[in-house]
């Protein structure tokens, strides 16, 4: 069998993949911080198979997975994978309000399953049918941006019908318009935003704003009491911001550059550790004064503890998101295509938004939220404003040789 091998992974990418699905992004809650961890063996055994032999990919059509016996006009139904807790339901949970609007609207029953726990372990379930042209029963994914890049690098991922998307194409806010990996969102929009800041303690900082991370590794102050994150991307992500560096076109001179800036910062014991999800306790309590955090755990940590502040640095902050994709070879495309169009109009994003209190890609969305919550509408962590956009910055594609390398180096750093 003829081999084909991009994304054969190294000891040091399969270590960072091991932390991000233990107790980095890859274990974040979507909205509770208690995101169930069954990730556990499964997960690793799926890290396991990632290594394995190759195989080829589905056949293309201009990059795309061949097109599909879409059945969506016979069949009025859908299969959606998705993250836990990462659905609005009802005060008793007995429903999904969205989703069963959704039915009622079209007529096309949707089987909501929450079967991702992490994407490593999810890719593992889905990647031998896929691999082998076969339908993995899923009409709609959602996975986060990395591994979309995969899918789609691979050619398992189906090309979308704009004319089939009229709200997702004019509503999409532009942070999320032009990634690298999808330009003009091909295959894949946006579920949610998941956004890098800085966060802090204000009763630990004595009631100093921490706003820069040249402010995280320089100030005596907060020696000994300052966290970056595991996840390769958001640390050295926002180091090279603060160093004046685009983290969508770095090269790798500023990215050792970035390595070496942080590594002053543990050698003199400034940063007291490299956490995943489980800094939010130590910004808790403020045994952490500052750290960098993702937006949705801020929002969760200020509903109990008032002293929890934010800051966006004036150089900016490390913005990627978890994506709607329909799988080759799914049966539904059409209804799954109708689905992604639904959640793009502004009321439905503001039911979703006011239940996961993640960034909202929908634009228009937060003069609906305010009706639900004004305070919800106001909070640039869930509806990003005009200046708090143009801060964002996403983290170039890697090649595998840089992946490689760049791990190796990171996990270094860190002492993984």
């Amino acid at each position: 069998m003829e081999q084909f091998e991009p994304d054969r992974l190294s000891a040091a990418q399969l270590a960072a993949m091991r932390r991000s699905l233990t107790d980095g992004r890859g274990a974040l809650t979507r909205r509770s911080l208690l995101r169930a961890s069954g990730a556990g063996a499964l997960a690793l055994g799926a890290l396991a198979s990632l290594t394995a032999c190759g195989i080829p990919p589905a056949k293309r059509e201009g990059g795309a997975a061949a097109a599909s016996d879409d059945r969506s006009a016979q069949e009025k139904e859908l299969n959606f994978s998705n993250w836990t807790e990462y659905m609005d339901t009802s005060d008793d949970e007995k429903s999904r309000p969205t989703l069963e609007e959704f039915t009622k609207r079209t007529g096309i029953k949707v089987k909501y399953t929450e079967d991702i726990n992490d994407n490593v372990e999810f890719f593992g379930k889905i990647r031998p049918q896929l691999a082998a042209g076969q339908a993995t029963g899923r009409d709609l994914i959602v996975v986060t941006d990395w591994l979309a890049a995969r899918i789609i690098r691979l050619g398992w991922a189906q090309k979308l019908d704009p004319s089939r998307l009229p709200h997702a194409y004019a509503n999409l806010i532009p942070q999320f318009r032009t990634p690298d990996w999808d330009p003009g969102r091909s295959y894949s929009y946006p579920w949610t935003g998941i956004d890098t800041v800085i966060a802090y303690n204000a009763k630990a900082t004595d009631g100093k704003k921490v706003d820069s991370v040249t402010q995280l590794l320089d100030d005596p102050s907060l020696k000994g009491r300052v966290g970056f994150l595991t996840e390769m991307r958001d640390s050295v992500g926002m180091t090279l911001l603060d160093q004046g560096k685009d983290p969508a076109t770095f090269t790798t001179a500023d990215f050792d550059g970035a390595v070496g800036r942080l590594q002053k910062g543990v050698e003199k014991k400034q940063i007291r550790r490299f956490t995943g999800n489980d800094y939010t306790s130590d910004l808790d309590k403020g045994d952490l004064a500052a750290c960098l955090a993702w937006a949705g755990d801020i929002i969760q940590l200020q509903a109990g503890n008032p002293d929890i502040k934010y800051s966006i640095p004036a150089a900016g902050y490390i913005s990627s998101s978890d994506n709607l994709l329909v799988p080759a070879h799914a049966r539904h495309k059409g209804n799954a295509e109708k689905l992604i169009d639904y959640y793009y109009e502004p009321a439905v994003a503001a039911q979703l938004a006011a239940y996961i209190s993640y960034v909202c890609p929908v634009e228009g969305v937060k003069d609906e939220l305010a009706k639900i919550d004004p305070a919800l509408a106001d909070n640039p962590l869930i509806v990003p404003d005009k200046a708090m956009a143009a801060k964002a910055h996403s983290f170039r594609s890697l090649t595998s040789e840089e992946e490689t390398a760049y791990e190796e180096k990171f996990a270094k750093l860190i002492g993984a």
